[in-house]
């Protein structure tokens, strides 16, 4: 007889260090459908953490529901960054607490150049993240920052999404699917400039359907199944889980 394996034995692991973002019990609906359902996880300072599963697991949901978006809403559950509770603000209250999410769609405004979609993003003054520091991240921004953003590539209109985040001076970077219609070489770019922003100390959530490369950028990993969690541990054990990564992952 055939049983289905059990890898809730390292959901929810816990560390002795402090968490410095929390979900706890978060539940969240699109209408009447219960997509996210009871999920719990810590996210460490400075760490990358994979945000997997297949499509319809809840993982887009979570994101937006940590970011606070109007659509879906948090239901039920707290999520807590730095001692805030961001499970009692809006959406702009969590940004301005330092919450950054670069949806898929990136929503590079158009109409506006490279550099004013930066400075409309841009908090005043800005206190880690100046236009000359961003330009120094991306270089290939500056070389175009007087061109229309929505003109430029998919892996340019990534950067600028990317450094639009930035901007506001974040502590949490939520990416939903960065690599989605990009070239390989753009996707090494844009993984080069994820680990120079942890190198900064911003902690990163990545949602990627691609994910074999989010686990070996990734510190750590969480697999959803529909709708909760069935795994929670370093990148490193869902690489080396040809099983776990069969029945979750499809690879």
């Amino acid at each position: 007889m055939n049983v289905k394996p059990d890898f809730s034995k390292n959901a929810n692991q816990a560390s002795t260090a402090p968490a410095f973002l929390s979900v706890w019990d978060m539940q969240a609906y699109y209408g009447e459908s219960y997509i996210v359902q009871g999920v719990s996880f810590n996210v460490h300072e400075g760490e990358i953490l994979a945000l997997l599963g297949r499509n319809g697991a809840g993982k887009t949901t979570t994101l937006r529901a940590i970011a606070r978006m109007d659509d879906p809403q948090l239901n039920h559950g707290e999520v807590w960054l730095d001692h805030q509770p961001l499970h009692k603000m809006k959406s702009h209250e969590a940004s301005a607490a330092g919450i950054g999410l670069v949806p898929e769609d990136r929503r590079i405004i158009p109409g506006l150049t490279v550099e004013e979609n930066l400075q409309l993003a841009q908090i005043a003054p800005p206190i880690g993240w100046s236009l000359d520091r961003i330009y120094d991240l991306f270089p290939r921004l500056k070389e175009r920052r007087k061109q229309d953003g929505v003109t430029l590539s998919g892996g340019e209109q990534q950067m600028l999404a990317l450094a639009r985040a930035l901007a506001r001076d974040i502590k949490v970077l939520l990416l939903d699917e960065p690599y989605e219609g990009l070239a390989p070489v753009i996707v090494d770019e844009i993984e080069k400039t994820l680990r120079v922003i942890k190198e900064q100390g911003i902690t990163t959530i990545l949602v990627e359907q691609n994910a074999v490369r989010a686990l070996e950028l990734a510190d750590r990993a969480v697999i959803l199944d529909t709708g909760g969690i069935v795994f929670d541990g370093t990148a490193q054990e869902v690489l080396e889980n040809k099983e776990l990564r069969a029945e979750y992952l499809a690879i």
